[in-house]
């Protein structure tokens, strides 16, 4: 746990990893949420997948985009009522391999959840509910949502909001249908990492929650510069409201320098959309560039990050040099690699495995005269110059403001009016009901108990593999004419014993566990329960030995029709890693439950 070193990371880490409980983790800029979810993926036991709103945002948080992974349609998602008044929403066909990903999930990973919109998040609910559990919220998946509300907001434009607005009161996430019947938790992270100046700190503080007075409006005015010239060593990086403002200022920059022109073109191999890209496919560069880099350092030197600037000094047939001013020496940058993560179950272990879609590398570096303040959230900057006079959207001013680590390195070539500071009332009153409201120490020991009992519930909850098996009846009986009478048979009696033997066992169970559950909720302090446990761990493996591991063992299917001997060995193998994945639960409580044990297996 030495990773969250704060009282408030430790929390939200017990909340997600020992909880059930959906969870909201915001906080200000340079809190450390980004870091914090990293951490969280290398140390949590959960089956875990990460999605964010954009391609960039994905890469970045090493996930998939929401539309991609749930293969959802772009545009508006109209709550199951509305549907009666318009045509129904047309839902890409989900892929065998995505479905058994959903019903394995324990956590549901949103980054930059600020950005996604709340019909987007019900319609991640209703394919949740459709492939793991129709009767819960988010198919009984865990969310964890990253991201700081008072940042960039939802796109939504008019023509869609009119569509949404009788079913919506906003379409910030908070908004979602769904989301409001799950009583999820908020956590908000205080502490500021990229930031050690207290005036600046307490000043882009005022600005998000809405309180600048007029003296700390004057402070920030006195950054107003009109005329300021940055000098070509200054390592100024400009930020504006517009792409076609960035994109004008670097290429005339570029144009400026009488260097030689250096063209690099990346390598990208399998899937990665050039939505996603991190930088220019085909990257223009010359000696005396202002650049910026767009990744973190991978070597143990951490000689850069996302969002350091510098100027190109030399390039080379392999490498490209960078002076960056607060570095003493060049910095010799070589070609990275950026991959589109993609989800798969792992065939032995039935763990939800990271598996690589497609990768584009090519050196970390983008021209950086100037980006737009939308490409900057994320990234830390030394010294900036902020044009913001034509702010458009809520939080734009503070993002802007928040990249830098201290007042000292920020110019204004337009002053900040009160008029361009946007915020959003339902978000200012959303978050005030976030401070009042925060998780203690008993909310989280009552969780921590609750995620347990379903822990147990779900080790004796066999219908799963009941779905199976009658899934694999009803294909034999579909295919009689190729399948023999007796393999039919076969299954039809296993699908009888498992009713009786199994099912039916555990219905009365379950209310026993419930009555044990009521004289100590600690499952893994609960003597007489973790003694019913054992047996029941014991009782259930010989029963499913019998009833359908003997059986499938040295099975010979008798099946001439290649095509439906495909389809049933298909679903025979989608059984016995269901069967197998149960029996390794069973196995690993058979000496006792416990939460880490449970997941581990």
């Amino acid at each position: 746990m030495s990773d969250f070193n704060t009282s408030e990371l430790k929390r939200a880490f017990d909340f997600a990893e020992h909880t059930n409980r959906n969870i909201f983790l915001t906080g200000k800029a340079g809190t450390g949420k980004t870091t914090f979810l990293h951490h969280f993926k290398k140390a949590s036991s959960k089956r875990m997948i990460v999605v964010a709103p954009t391609g960039v945002a994905a890469i970045n948080a090493g996930g998939m985009t929401i539309h991609s992974f749930f293969q959802m349609p772009f545009g508006p998602h109209f709550p199951k009522e509305a549907l009666l008044q318009r045509s129904s929403q047309t839902v890409k066909k989900m892929s065998r391999r995505k479905k058994e990903i959903m019903q394995k999930l324990d956590l549901l990973v949103i980054d930059e959840i600020s950005m996604v919109r709340a019909d987007l998040l019900d319609g991640i609910d209703e394919v949740l509910r459709k492939y793991k559990n129709h009767l819960l919220p988010f198919g009984g998946v865990q969310l964890l949502m990253i991201g700081d509300l008072q940042q960039l907001p939802p796109i939504v434009p008019n023509d869609e909001w009119e569509l949404l607005k009788d079913y919506y009161d906003t379409l910030f996430f908070f908004g979602s249908r769904t989301l409001r019947q799950t009583g999820y938790i908020s956590i908000e992270l205080t502490h500021v990492f990229r930031q050690n100046d207290d005036a600046f700190i307490q000043l882009l503080n005022q600005i998000r929650d809405n309180t600048l007075d007029d003296e700390t409006l004057e402070i920030l005015n006195q950054k107003y510069q009109p005329d300021f010239c940055a000098s070509e060593n200054d390592g100024y990086i400009i930020l504006t409201t517009h792409n076609k403002q960035a994109k004008s200022i670097n290429t005339a920059k570029l144009d400026t320098i009488t260097q030689e022109e250096y063209a690099s073109e990346a390598d990208v191999s399998g899937d990665f959309p050039q939505h996603a890209f991190p930088t220019d496919s085909n990257l223009i560069l010359k000696k005396g560039a202002q650049v910026m880099f767009v990744k973190n350092d991978p070597s143990n030197d951490k000689l850069y990050y996302n969002g350091k600037i510098g100027k190109v000094v030399k390039i080379t047939d392999k490498n490209i040099y960078v002076k960056c001013s607060e570095d003493l020496e060049d910095i010799e940058v070589k070609k990275q690699e950026w991959s589109n993560i993609n989800y798969s179950i792992d065939p032995e272990t039935g763990e939800i495995k990271e598996t690589v879609n497609g990768t584009f590398t090519q050196y970390p570096l983008k021209l950086a005269w100037a980006i737009t303040i939308h490409k900057s959230q994320g990234l830390t900057f030394e010294k900036a110059i902020i044009d913001a006079s034509s702010a458009f959207a809520h939080g734009q001013v503070y993002v802007a403001l928040s990249r830098c680590k201290s007042l000292d390195g920020i110019i204004l070539i337009s002053p900040i009016s009160r008029k361009s500071i946007k915020h959003d009332p339902g978000v200012l009153y959303f978050m005030n009901q976030i401070e009042s409201t925060a998780p203690d120490n008993r909310m989280l020991t009552t969780a921590k108990y609750a995620y347990q009992l379903s822990l147990v519930k779900q080790l004796f909850d066999f219908n799963p593999i009941r779905q199976n098996m009658n899934d694999l009846i009803t294909r034999l009986k579909k295919h009689k004419k190729s399948v023999p009478q007796a393999l039919t048979d076969l299954f039809v009696e296993s699908n009888h014993l498992l009713r009786d033997e199994v099912i039916d066992v555990t219905q009365k169970f379950e209310k026993h566990i419930d009555f044990l559950t009521k004289e100590n909720n600690n499952i893994e302090e609960n003597i007489r329960l973790q003694e019913r446990i054992k047996k029941g761990c014991q009782y259930f493996i010989e029963k499913l030995d019998i009833v359908i591991v003997s059986r499938l063992e040295n099975l010979y299917l008798d099946i001439k029709n290649e095509n439906v001997r495909k389809i049933i060995t298909n679903d025979l193998l989608r059984l016995d890693r269901n069967i197998s994945s149960k029996l390794r639960h069973l196995r690993a409580c058979s000496n006792g439950f416990t939460v880490e044990g449970y997941l581990s297996a």
